[in-house]
């Protein structure tokens, strides 16, 4: 009974030790959060920029070199046949990153630690993602990847709270030595815990690999791209936004901090459930369903009058946001071929970051005009999201495999 249980979860045990050695470095990782906006105002800059602008660029820089490293490291990660290698080494460059925060002084310095960061990203995500591909049953796929992106959630939750707690009461550095120190931890178990996938296919035959191929990057595959990426945007547009929103409410970086996380608390509660169901479902209708979600709640931020409004909203993004993730990451894998996982899912992984990228620095370049705008249009795009992936996007669990993974 207890392995049926398991079996019909997709929760083996490769995808059990990976999703809990990446919650550990999600949580240092989303300490950041709520520490960069801040920070960007102690340290000095010739730019003659707004500070939301300067806010949205260095967030958005980070995702730009990962999303623009990701399709070459994918490749690379195909060609070698190995994983754990590369979630190792960017696992320990985000660490070395993190801990350079508390020398810095000048705002070009936080550019080139976002840039080691970025590559140390984008070294860890493909990988990831294709050894849970590599690990997980087709039948069962949509709860395996509800399991890592839940505990992915729940470090992202929890950091920005305790980010915030510790810089209310001993400052920056202090909250980046947390951070370090997590992303270590996190390391140091996927050392000990995570194996290769055995039967992992062999490396490709020698010749250069193609970084983008029409047989690899179907409409199948964009399309879930263009959903995720636009997921990202509308998610983290209010990062840049955090000094503003703090003003027009009247609360402190820890009620942002609350605010924000609860995101990824409805997110991790609704995640691991909306994976199951794309088992028996199909993931293309909860994909389309989230974004249709999200476009209203998103819209919503910019008049939220109160730290409760501002969290509701969150939440009702982050319920949108779990019928998008985990049911997009099985599609982009039930359509990856194999030995090609890392450049399929480092497709769908591209994407996300640059709406990480792409959303705060939107936020700060529209909120100029009127606080309202970027909302409005993350909402717009999300609409938009929904309709590509309704058209274009192809569902892969029909008819008997539905019916297998119900039994």
């Amino acid at each position: 009974m207890r392995r049926r249980l398991i079996d019909t979860l997709g929760a083996n045990r490769i995808v059990v030790a990976l999703s809990f050695a990446r919650l550990v470095d999600a949580l240092g990782n989303s300490i950041l959060f709520i520490l960069i906006p801040l920070y960007v105002g102690t340290v000095t800059t010739v730019l003659p920029l707004p500070e939301p602008v300067l806010v949205g660029l260095l967030i958005s820089f980070f995702g730009l070199v990962s999303a623009a490293l990701q399709p070459f490291l994918g490749a690379w990660v195909d060609r070698v046949g190995k994983r754990k290698p590369f979630i190792l080494v960017g696992l320990a460059m985000m660490g070395l990153a993190t801990l350079a925060f508390v020398a810095a002084n000048a705002y070009y310095q936080l550019f080139v630690i976002r840039v080691l960061q970025g590559f140390g990203v984008a070294l860890t995500i493909p990988a990831s993602l294709a050894l849970m591909a590599a690990a997980s049953e087709r039948s069962t796929r949509g709860g395996s990847m509800g399991i890592y992106t839940t505990c992915r959630m729940i470090g992202i939750a929890a950091g920005p709270i305790l980010g915030g707690f510790i810089f209310d009461r001993w400052g920056f550095a202090p909250a980046f030595y947390v951070a370090a120190g997590l992303i270590a931890l996190g390391m140091l178990l996927v050392q000990l815990w995570v194996d290769e996938v055995e039967d992992a296919p062999p490396p490709p035959t020698a010749g250069a690999i193609r970084i983008f191929d029409r047989e690899l990057h179907n409409p199948g595959i964009l399309g879930t791209t263009f959903a995720v990426f636009v997921m990202a945007a509308a998610i983290t547009m209010m990062a840049t936004l955090e000094r503003q929103f703090n003003e027009r409410l009247a609360q402190t970086a820890l009620a942002f901090g609350i605010a924000f996380s609860a995101l990824m608390v409805s997110r991790l509660a609704f995640q691991g459930p909306f994976g199951w169901l794309s088992d028996r479902v199909g993931r293309k209708p909860l994909v389309v369903a989230g974004l249709v979600l999200l476009a209203p709640a998103t819209a919503l931020l910019g008049v939220a009058a109160t730290t409760l409004q501002l969290t509701l909203y969150r939440v009702i993004q982050g319920v949108g946001s779990a019928a998008v993730a985990a049911p997009g990451y099985a599609l982009a894998a039930d359509l990856s071929r194999e030995g090609s996982e890392a450049r399929q899912m480092g497709a769908v992984t591209t994407g996300f970051f640059l709406g990480l990228a792409l959303g705060p620095l939107l936020a700060g370049i529209l909120a100029v005009p009127f606080f309202e705008l970027p909302f409005l249009v993350g909402g717009a795009m999300c609409l938009a999201g929904a309709w590509v992936v309704w058209r274009w996007v192809p569902e892969t669990l029909e008819g008997e495999e539905a019916t297998v993974a119900a039994d």
